[in-house]
């Protein structure tokens, strides 16, 4: 898959906190730690609440497999 490389600013904090989920072993560097963050706010939007355990990843592949052997009405998802 090819990436779109982007530039962002954050607080030292933020980052701090970043390199701590790093060097725990949570994330693999900086880059994963952006990318889940952003899936799971996509996916709350989205779909609703994300558990905030565990891997984005996971969690979004484990949703499409169980709603692709799933018939769903979009229009009644919609409506909710």
């Amino acid at each position: 898959m090819v990436m779109d490389t982007i530039q962002i600013r954050m607080s030292h904090g933020l980052v701090q906190i970043m390199d701590s989920l790093v060097d725990s072993g949570v994330y693999a560097n900086r880059s994963d730690v952006i990318r889940d963050a952003v899936r799971r706010f996509v996916w709350a939007k989205e779909v609703g609440t994300v558990s905030l355990k565990g891997s984005g990843v996971s969690l979004v592949r484990k949703a499409r497999k169980i709603l692709s052997k799933q018939n769903i009405d979009i229009d009644e998802i919609n409506n909710l």
